[in-house]
């Protein structure tokens, strides 16, 4: 239904009846609602509409919805009612609980944009110091490596102290460089280190490794590295990047055995298919690294030409296709640590809204997510975590393609995922 685009047609508050696939017309801040585009669940929420006294802003969707709206009113009814002093004290009963279920909803959406906010602060600043630190390994590799691990030192620091800590998938990142798919891979790895009780200091030597797991790529011809199809000799070159990238590790100093065998190790796989070498016995943190980074590439391949896989299809391939190549306990946790529904994947809900997924929740099939909203920015567009919403659940995840242009354009899925974390202190 939301392939084919569909014009809203106006209707009256009274016509309302659970179903209707409603749009309400007002700035999101001027209602108690979670969003602005909702199907009608039961006769409390009509009467929530209607306190609003939304004539010319209420709207249906006919083909979104699952009922016809009730009858218009009588000319005669128009005209307002004398209010009893019952109706009157129901009336500002109703008033209060919707002022209470505002201030609920705002507060909320501040703590979840406070979150994506942290989060999107420490990327830009973890970005600027990786790509300057990638590009400067091959010149002045001391300076390099210090600057990658001070940062490594700074993220296990942050993520081991964290009570919480949570994934985001940040808003639209510009440009190109290195640093997008190390600070993916080194998220997703010092995530995964956690919930396997790594110590800090473990953390901040799989955090170096996973930023540097490709620097030797320095000294790879730019066409070798983004061609689809390699001629066997580009292909030997290519995947002799990890030799490349542990010389230049060890030449800067910074980096321990634990980090040094991530830069080595981290395209071997259990089965013997990997390489440089084809061993079978990589160690734990080669092995968490090795996850994250099949992953990540994945859905974000180095290739242009290469089509992306989304989230889910990504971990059900490496799930069904490449089991034998992961360790099973860490590709296990990095299901359940992305959940059903990772970010950056397209969903409906069961009240027909869409959502792109932003960042996990606690229960695996109930994420957080921004819900598509064509009628404000994308930047003010409400997020709502299912998690605090038992009426709200997702009802299937969908490909770009079965939706309208216009729709993808707006949630803009884009073919590069960038994601980081933020983390919560608090007792």
């Amino acid at each position: 239904m939301w392939k084919k685009p569909e014009k809203p047609v106006p209707i009256e508050a009274c016509q309302l009846v659970p179903g209707l696939y409603v749009w309400i017309d007002l700035p999101w801040d001027d209602h108690p609602f979670l969003y602005n585009r909702f199907k009608i669940s039961d006769a409390k929420q009509i009467k929530e509409v209607q306190a609003l006294k939304l004539a010319g802003h209420l709207y249906y969707y006919p083909e979104k919805s699952s009922a016809e709206p009730g009858p218009p009113p009588a000319p005669e009814a128009i005209a307002a009612a004398p209010i009893t002093p019952s109706q009157a004290e129901l009336e500002n009963e109703l008033q209060q609980e919707m002022a209470r279920q505002s201030r609920e909803k705002h507060e909320r959406q501040q703590r979840l944009r406070d979150a994506a906010a942290r989060a999107d602060r420490a990327w830009e600043q973890a970005a600027r110091v990786t790509r300057e630190a990638m590009l400067g390994m091959g010149r002045a590799p001391k300076q390099a490596g210090a600057q990658l691990r001070d940062l490594s030192q700074q993220t296990a620091s942050q993520i081991a102290q964290g009570n919480e800590v949570l994934l985001h998938l940040l808003g639209d990142k510009d440009g190109t460089g290195p640093q997008f798919h190390a600070l993916n891979v080194m998220t997703l790895a010092m995530l995964l280190g956690k919930s396997v009780g790594l110590t800090e200091p473990q953390l901040a030597e799989v955090a170096l490794g996973a930023l540097a797991h490709d620097v030797g790529k320095v000294k790879i011809p730019a066409h070798i590295l983004t061609a689809k199809n390699r001629a066997r000799h580009e292909e030997a070159f290519y995947r002799d990047h990890g030799i490349y990238g542990v010389e230049l590790a060890k030449m800067s100093d910074a980096f321990g055995p634990i980090a040094l065998s991530v830069i080595a190790d981290h395209h071997e796989y259990l089965d013997g298919s990997g390489w440089p070498s084809g061993k079978k016995n990589a160690g734990p943190a080669a092995r968490i690294v090795a996850v994250v980074d099949a992953y990540d590439r994945l859905c974000s391949p180095e290739c242009p030409q290469s089509e992306a896989l989304m989230p889910a299809e990504a971990l059900a391939r490496m799930f069904r296709s490449d089991a034998a190549k992961f360790d099973q306990r860490l590709l296990s946790l990095l299901i359940k640590l992305l959940g059903v529904y990772p970010p950056g994947t397209l969903v409906r809900l069961n009240d027909e809204s869409l959502g792109l997924v932003v960042s996990p929740g606690r229960d695996s099939l109930r994420p957080t997510v921004l819900i598509y909203s064509p009628e404000i920015d994308k930047r003010d567009a409400p997020t709502v975590d299912l998690g605090l919403s038992p009426d709200l659940k997702i009802e299937e995840a969908l490909r770009p393609s079965s939706l309208p242009p216009d729709v993808v354009a707006w949630m803009n899925p884009r073919q590069r995922l960038s994601y980081f974390y933020s983390t919560d202190k608090s007792q």
